[in-house]
């Protein structure tokens, strides 16, 4: 692995990790409040759009990265609509 894409995924994990405690406080406390849905719609759609990206290219760290945080911003925004 060269470093230019070593880089690419130590920045896609920070950057995705960075999302789960905001999950996880969200799932425990039952409450997302303070978070703004259409934040969540457009950043999901963004992240979405970075991911179809990274196929296109073949950037591993950014289909990794991306689909992840997908995944963790989907749930948020389900738990943002279940306890609406």
């Amino acid at each position: 692995m060269d470093a230019i894409t070593l880089v690419g995924f130590i920045a896609g994990t920070l950057t995705t990790v960075a999302y789960i405690p905001q999950v996880v406080r969200s799932w425990k406390l039952k409450e997302t409040r303070d978070i703004s849905l259409s934040m969540l719609v457009l950043y999901a759609i963004g992240v979405s759009l970075w991911f179809v990206y990274g196929v296109l290219t073949g950037a591993l760290p950014i289909i990794a990265a991306n689909g992840i945080s997908l995944v963790l911003i989907l749930l948020l925004l389900g738990i943002k609509l279940h306890y609406r």
